[in-house]
């Protein structure tokens, strides 16, 4: 039988945690997924994915993996000699210990399929990997344990008014399942997921049951979105605060003025005092994103001093006498000698 290494399809060390296995199962499933991978082998890799998650992540199944020892991925070798009394114990796919010693142990064993085998069965084990898994109709009657769908994790991508708002989103998907012969096929779904407002770039919504159908009576798996804000024209999402560049003139910001800022519920007046310089962040409370129970992020907007490039005659005479009689010297603390505040 040719090893497998799990861990290192995971990219996990040997001691992860069960939710570093996890985290690096959604990236990698998310990074293989049929619908999403143009990697040529990105279906072969999305079902090492699984088959790496479904040992690990159950902590039984990891311990009967790791009694396997340790062999680099693709080596030929043989499990211990009492390994194989976990399957001829609980009668797994019919073998008992003269069906493997015939059938020359477990050559031409593949060791997914050996672990699948061995989840579904493994309650049928008296002293075994610990009885029934909750819901298992497996025991005395034979019977293959239920086994829950997979979960799927996919973007959905709205603009910055949907995310203030809320928005109806109908998902057109073509999902992975297994079918009775347990090959992989790709399945198309249609369905709706309400988005409410206040939504966050990056956050994640779950949508239960939406996910690949289950086995033997188990639960469907469930569909995670991930929220992506789509590039806005004027506003910059963080959070629930918004953040705008607001050009003002230099003679607006020098004599101080009022002007109109737009906000995602139409403009609204802001006064600009005079002697304002570029850069400054002024707020707008209440201005930016609803928050998931109450209140809404503020606006945050930053002073840019626009210069004109074309001046007309006029212009240009304007600005030559205001250079000529204004003393005001921007750059003054450049010629204060070092060390002197």
């Amino acid at each position: 039988m040719k090893f497998k290494d799990y861990y290192e399809t995971l990219g996990v060390a040997r001691d992860a945690s069960t939710d570093d296995i996890k985290k690096a199962y959604r990236k990698l499933a998310h990074q293989y997924h049929p619908d999403i991978s143009k990697d040529p082998q990105g279906e072969e890799k999305f079902k090492e994915v699984n088959a790496a998650y479904k040992t690990l992540k159950d902590a039984e199944l990891r311990k009967a993996y790791d009694e396997l020892g340790r062999h680099s991925a693709g080596e030929n070798f043989q499990p211990p000699p009492d390994w194989a009394s976990h399957f001829s114990q609980a009668g797994m796919g019919g073998f008992s210990t003269a069906d493997f010693a015939a059938a020359g142990g477990f050559e031409g064993i593949d060791l997914s399929d050996l672990f699948e085998e061995l989840a579904r069965t493994r309650g049928t084990q008296p002293g075994g990997f610990g009885g029934t898994p909750r819901g298992s109709r497996a025991g005395s009657h034979g019977q293959p344990a239920p086994r829950p769908g997979q979960d799927f994790e996919v973007a959905a991508r709205i603009s910055l008014q949907e995310a203030a708002q809320g928005t109806m989103l109908e998902l057109n998907l073509e999902m992975p399942e297994y079918d009775a012969s347990g090959h992989l096929r790709r399945v198309p779904h249609t369905f709706k997921a309400r988005i409410p407002k206040g939504v966050v770039d990056g956050q994640k919504m779950r949508l239960p049951g939406k996910g690949g159908k289950g086995f033997h009576g188990g639960k469907d798996g469930d569909l995670y979105l991930t929220i992506s804000l789509k590039p806005d024209p004027l506003f910059r999402p963080s959070e629930h605060d918004l953040y705008l560049d607001l050009p003002v003139t230099p003679w607006e910001a020098a004599l101080g003025t009022t002007v109109a800022v737009p906000t995602l519920e139409g403009p609204v007046s802001l006064k600009i005092p005079a002697g304002t310089p570029g850069g400054r962040k002024m707020r707008l409370s209440g201005k930016g994103l609803p928050k998931p129970k109450e209140g809404q992020g503020d606006l945050f907007v930053m002073i840019q001093i626009a210069v004109p490039k074309d001046l007309t005659e006029p212009e240009k005479e304007l600005y030559q006498a205001l250079a000529e009689a204004s003393q005001f010297n921007p750059r003054l603390h450049f010629s204060r000698p070092a060390g002197q505040q």
